[in-house]
């Protein structure tokens, strides 16, 4: 049960995401759900690796090239889906951004 509500958080977070960033479209809430889903696969499953792979640049970096990769996971959930789209790096950053940060509000307020 606990996983459900923390997509469907996420969920509403990608929604409130996409209208608050210009760059970032999401047709509808379905599509929001995929983009939630497909975002958590990925930062389980792919961000992971990346990590691991680009250690040496990231300690060069002082963690800083960790943003990248999570520009990286939502190009790549973009690519995926069909209906969620980004439009440049600065969009997708902040697009990264509100969803953690609205998805920590609302995580926070339900529990």
């Amino acid at each position: 049960m606990g996983l459900i509500i923390r997509i469907l958080i996420n969920a509403v977070a990608v929604f409130v995401a996409s209208r608050i960033i210009t760059g970032v479209s999401v047709d509808s809430f379905t599509t929001a759900l995929i983009v939630s889903i497909v975002l958590g696969l990925l930062n389980a499953f792919v961000k992971p690796v990346l990590t691991f792979l680009t250690i040496p640049i990231t300690i060069l970096t002082l963690g800083l090239f960790l943003i990248v990769i999570n520009v990286l996971m939502v190009y790549l959930a973009d690519y995926l889906i069909a209906g969620f789209g980004v439009s440049g790096f600065i969009s997708a950053l902040l697009f990264s951004l509100v969803v953690a940060i609205v998805s920590w509000l609302i995580d926070t307020i339900i529990n």
